[in-house]
């Protein structure tokens, strides 16, 4: 067993604990402020081989805490006065990258002096450029923006002792696997490779054999039973007929806070138009928006001023839902650990969740792959009655305020709820989250409430300074 931290001195260790683990004790300490004491199934098999400096390959749903698992890897490791980039995480897309890099922060905020650098694809090169020349200790970023950098000059790697790549399997789904090559040629051999993946196809199986060496590989079932998660499956004839169940089956089960998957980005636009011209408050989320409208969509949708959030799989990656009632999958997936992976996002934290899955007579090969204690094909569940087509559509509680004004205007969340409740203001409990970016910030409030904190916000200052500011509709 490893040495027990002077911090956790005297207490009963078991295997599933943090304290059973070798960490510094300001590690403990603030593990222990944030209330972590039992470790995950994933983290309990991975962290004491991570730690140890072994390469390791982790297979986990999301949720499963794989980010604390590598973080703690990565923080123990560091050696804070050697003002050097010492790990390098790659994700998939900017809002992984940015909830790892927040997450990492987190866990590392009773260790002083740790610099931890995001470098994204669509944010601005130039001010990336600026933030190096200061130096850092981890760099978290997409594989596209940190190859640019490396290729550019602006980046040094020769420094990183851990390279951990997240979602591994949706980078190369994103068309990664050139800027992966091109930038592990530039990091030391002589590392430690965390590889953390949901699914494992023959694509990740290479690369681990290629950029590891004897790696231990874990492999965490998901951990969502069929009593947190009630899943049904009907049986549609065309696609006109699957969009008539979809309508169908939100306005019978009227969930508020919905995932709808599909796989072409083409069926996201189809199937997010068709909704709101049937008066539900959906959002497309796909490859093909820019980062301002990925930024809005994912906003809108984590705040509850959107109902439902249309995706193919690999827009939806990084998504941290708090709650989410239900997710739908217009069409099945190819891969049955991805369906598996998809419906993962519901019924967490203890809470219910829903899991409706649409096929055609085509698609039962697809079905019958899948780990299932149900017969859907013989024994499909049968559409809700046609009446509910004539009921309304669950309208969001929330609306959202854009202000142009950020991090960079030294706007906090602070001075907004002020904003928003001094004088004749509104409530604070009409306020709900609030999400701060570069150059602007986001705070919904509830329907109710938003035309008083429109004016509120568009007739007062933040920071002496007046800031434009707008509902955001559509």
């Amino acid at each position: 067993m490893p040495a027990l931290s002077p911090y956790f001195a005297g207490i009963p260790l078991n295997k599933s604990s943090f304290s059973s683990l070798s960490l510094k004790p300001e590690l403990f300490e603030n593990l222990e402020s944030l209330g972590f004491t039992e470790m995950t199934p994933i983290q309990q098999e991975s962290l004491p081989s991570v730690l140890a400096g072994r390469d390791v390959i982790a297979q986990g749903q999301t949720g499963s805490g794989k980010t604390v698992a590598f973080g703690l890897g990565l923080l123990e490791k560091l050696n804070v006065k050697r003002f050097r980039i010492q790990s390098l995480v790659l994700c998939p897309t900017r809002e992984l990258a940015d909830q790892v890099a927040k997450e990492i922060r987190r866990l590392a905020r009773t260790t002083h002096n740790i610099k931890v650098l995001t470098l994204c694809g669509g944010m601005p090169f130039g001010p990336q450029v600026g933030s190096l020349e200061h130096g850092a200790h981890i760099i978290v970023g997409t594989p596209g923006r940190v190859e640019e950098h490396v290729r550019k000059g602006t980046l040094k790697l020769e420094n990183v002792e851990t390279l951990v790549l997240d979602e591994a399997d949706r980078m190369l789904d994103m068309g990664f696997q050139e800027a992966l090559d091109k930038i592990l040629d530039y990091v030391p051999e002589s590392r430690q490779t965390l590889l953390f993946s949901a699914t494992f196809p023959d694509q990740i199986k290479r690369i681990a054999t290629r950029v590891m060496v004897d790696p231990l590989m874990v492999k965490v079932e998901s951990t969502h039973t069929h009593d947190s998660i009630e899943q049904q499956f009907y049986k549609v004839e065309d696609y006109e007929h699957r969009l008539e169940a979809l309508n169908l089956l939100l306005k019978r089960f009227a969930p508020e806070s919905t995932v709808v998957f599909c796989n072409m980005k083409r069926d996201v636009d189809d199937v997010a138009d068709y909704l709101a011209s049937e008066g539900f408050s959906a959002l497309a989320l796909h490859g093909d928006l820019e980062q301002r409208q990925r930024d809005q969509v994912l906003v809108r949708f984590a705040n509850k001023s959107a109902s439902i959030l249309v995706a193919t799989d690999v827009a939806a990656r990084g998504l941290d839902i708090d709650s989410l009632d239900a997710v739908i999958n217009f069409q099945l997936s190819r891969d049955p650990e991805v369906h598996v992976h998809r419906i993962g996002r519901t019924g967490r934290a203890g809470n219910k969740g829903l899991a409706i899955s649409l096929f055609e007579e085509k698609e039962s090969h697809r079905v019958a792959q899948m780990p299932l204690d149900i017969d859907p094909i013989s024994d499909p569940t049968p559409l809700p009655d046609i009446k509910f087509l004539d009921e309304t559509p669950v309208k969001p509680p929330m609306a959202t305020i854009q202000i142009d004004g950020g991090k960079k205007q030294k706007v906090r969340p602070g001075d907004i709820v002020g904003a928003l409740t001094g004088g004749q203001g509104i409530s604070g409990d009409d306020i709900g989250k609030i999400q701060m970016f570069d150059n602007s910030a986001y705070v919904a409030v509830k329907k109710s409430a938003a035309k008083q904190a429109l004016a509120k916000l568009s007739e007062g200052k933040l920071k002496g300074r007046s800031f434009r500011v707008r509902q955001i509709r559509g």
